[in-house]
């Protein structure tokens, strides 16, 4: 998996990290066990402070999503990480998701094309993951 940062982005790098990893995770291009780069050589890749790397690292394990084992590396977690009950994550990124497509002329139509036109690029890239297993 390559990662990219924007150093000028709206978020932070350690935040892109986490994200461009969650959204692996969720669409299957990272799958429970899978390796992770070391803080090291993921933040040479990036050419970034590993610090940096350490706190989306940091963050993304305590959320469960990934587990460092001592002395082996950095792994996907085998469990997903549930919500917690009354979590409002979600719907902050509906509220979050509905504003950009008002703002940008649009309403919710717009934003569920937005939704669909995602899901689809998510499932595709499970899907050329499990061609790429079957071929090995």
């Amino acid at each position: 998996m390559q990662l990219f940062v924007n150093p000028a982005g709206e978020l932070s790098i350690y935040r892109q990290i986490m994200r461009q990893i969650t959204e692996a995770i969720a669409g299957g291009r990272l799958q429970p066990g899978d390796k992770l780069p070391s803080h090291r050589d993921l933040a040479e890749q990036l050419v970034i402070a590993p610090l940096t790397v350490k706190k989306a690292y940091d963050e993304l394990e305590a959320g469960g999503y990934i587990e460092t084992q001592r002395g082996r590396g950095t792994f996907v977690s085998g469990t997903v990480p549930q919500p917690a009950p009354g979590n409002t994550g979600l719907r902050d990124a509906a509220r979050n998701l509905l504003s950009l497509a008002l703002l940008s002329g649009g309403g919710m139509p717009e934003a569920i094309h937005a939704l669909n036109e995602v899901q689809k690029e998510m499932l595709e890239a499970r899907g050329e993951r499990g061609q790429q297993e079957k071929k090995s």
